[in-house]
């Protein structure tokens, strides 16, 4: 693989600061790579497949490294190959020490062409490299694994590869599959869904952990693919000014997230609002992407905590009583809706203080035979 890093030595500290994040990010991966930096994309690679080492900055040094190379490290087609080792040429610098006239008339254009392109006196452009739409990376495990906690070291190494992918596409998911191969076609899937999207390979990591610790495998797996698709553009945030500012929207998605995957979904459920002036109806659990909303007017005070059925409540000289009478503090609120359902409700709806000073939602039903009744308990 050869990367232009010239427009990025300055973002990433310099050179030795960019080598060292590769270094570091290959060890991550587990991948065994040879790096060589040079002037050209050519040189760059002959110098890798010879495994030098080396760090050229410029076109002097690139030119003296490249006379150290070997010529198989040209990987020449094997007709071609043989006639320069019958030439006794057997480095870099054996060619470029003969005249140029002489090597093309005797070893062909081409291999002039690729020296020149190696030494940037000819332009070398590269195509583009097309980055995969969907992620999908496999893994084969060095030996049977029969707990399926102990998947958690070898997944590692797929959930940084979809990290860098996700940050390449500036992108984040709501879900991805891991499929644990058993052999002979037969795969447990294990999906993972989340609540905000993410792209960070720690929180991934850890839902992870909490699926694998409450699965059991039906047979020693012997793989692992990892697969994701559906990726969202990632929503830049503000940098906070203080440390920990910010970050409880963030830590309250990742505990729903964990309890998630250790409880299960439906042990796990969230509301949206519903556009709806009933209480019992003004919320319900949210579907795939649900914004939810209520009205845009704003609505006086509700009570987090309701009742469902509302509490009917014994009614003294025309004041509610709960433990106690009731002390009106605000109110009435007419909601009046419902007729379109066969729901219909007609209710005048009060802040009320009870004897021990808490805060209660009550109404009382306009309709026959009417009452009071408590829907709510403010916090």
């Amino acid at each position: 693989m050869r990367l232009d890093i010239g427009g990025s030595l300055r973002l990433f500290g310099g050179l030795p600061a960019l080598l060292q994040q590769l270094r570091d990010d290959l060890a991550t991966l587990e991948v065994t790579a040879q790096l060589a930096v040079a002037t050209t994309p050519l040189a760059a690679l002959w110098l890798a497949r010879a495994s030098t080492g080396s760090v050229c900055a410029d076109a002097a040094a690139t030119r003296a490294a490249l006379a150290t190379v070997p010529v198989t490290a040209l990987h020449l087609e094997l007709p071609l190959a043989r006639r320069v080792a019958g030439f006794g040429l057997h480095q870099v610098g054996d060619l470029l020490a003969l005249p140029r006239a002489s090597l093309g008339a005797r070893l062909g254009k081409p291999l002039l062409l690729d020296l020149a392109r190696a030494l940037g006196e000819l332009p070398d452009p590269q195509a583009d490299y097309v980055f995969p739409v969907r992620f999908g990376q496999a893994l084969d495990l060095p030996a049977p694994v029969e707990a399926a906690p102990v998947l958690l070291f070898a997944a590692r190494r797929l959930v940084a590869a979809l990290a860098g992918w996700l940050a390449v596409r500036n992108g984040a998911l709501r879900q991805l599959v891991l499929e644990i191969d058993h052999g002979h076609a037969v795969t447990t899937p294990l999906a993972l869904a989340f609540s905000v999207p993410v792209h960070q390979a720690a929180r991934i990591e850890r839902v992870l952990k909490e699926r694998l610790e409450g699965l059991s495998l039906p047979a020693p797996a012997l793989g692992l693919r990892l697969s994701a698709g559906g990726v969202e553009s990632r929503q830049g945030t503000s940098q906070v000014l203080f440390e920990g500012a910010g970050q409880g929207r963030e830590a309250f998605a990742e505990l729903l997230d964990r309890l998630t995957a250790r409880l299960g979904a439906q042990a796990v459920r969230g509301l949206a609002c519903h556009a709806d002036h009933r209480p019992e109806r003004a919320s319900r659990a949210p579907l795939p992407r649900d914004e939810g909303g209520m009205p845009a007017t704003p609505l006086p005070p509700r009570p987090l905590w309701l009742i469902e059925p509302p509490q009917a409540l014994r009614e003294k000289a025309g004041r509610p009583w709960h433990g106690g009478p009731l002390r009106l503090a605000a109110g009435p609120e007419r909601i009046e809706s419902g007729w379109w359902d066969d729901a219909d409700a007609c209710r005048d709806y009060f802040i009320a203080r009870d004897a021990d000073g808490r805060w209660l939602w009550v109404f009382r039903d306009s309709r026959m035979p009417g009452g009071w009744f408590l829907q709510g308990v403010f916090a």
